[in-house]
């Protein structure tokens, strides 16, 4: 399967706004799939996701867990999705601890940073969301799409948690 393949798929599911169809066509899809642009991972993610918009928690959890199990190619650890769903299905200890696990592995990407922050921001931890931001923000390619997010995401952060301003804020400013 190309990219623009699944992204012609995605569109027509999404123009129906019937994200268990699409959740399920992509399950589907992983079934039936040997190999393309995009890996088996990465389309478990995406019916995740669906499965998420669906209000079907759990099932998004088995894709999220599938993804890790394949171990294909994703932009961001499927761990952060895990986490994110454990905190909506009201388990923020296992959430917590698929979190220190993707921070014990060390080499954390800048989007899987971004998206543990935004989880954490959701879910009231803003002192962890900020070290998550302020790591990424270090890792990220500076001037960048993430890098930019995560700056951003900080700024908010910090901004709530009342601390003073610092060089990274100076980098938000000038970025804009």
């Amino acid at each position: 399967m190309t990219r623009e393949q699944l992204d012609r798929l995605l569109e027509q599911a999404l123009l129906a706004d019937d994200h268990e169809a699409l959740a399920r066509r992509l399950e589907a899809l992983v079934e039936a799939y040997a190999s393309g642009d995009i890996s088996r991972a990465a389309i478990l993610v995406l019916a995740a996701e669906e499965w998420r918009q669906a209000g079907q928690p759990a099932r998004a959890l088995d894709c999220f867990q599938r993804a890790v199990d394949d171990g294909g190619e994703v932009s961001i650890d499927p761990r952060a999705g895990i986490a994110d769903t454990l905190f909506e299905l009201e388990q923020p200890d296992e959430a917590r601890e698929v979190i220190a696990a993707i921070h014990a592995v060390g080499e954390v990407t800048a989007a899987t940073a971004l998206t543990v922050a935004e989880t954490l921001v959701a879910y009231g931890d803003l002192g962890e969301a900020h070290r998550w931001a302020t790591e990424g923000a270090h890792r990220a390619v500076e001037g960048g799409g993430e890098h930019i997010a995560l700056l951003r995401t900080r700024y908010r952060i910090r901004v709530d948690l009342g601390l003073p301003e610092d060089e990274l804020d100076a980098l938000l400013d000038a970025s804009c």
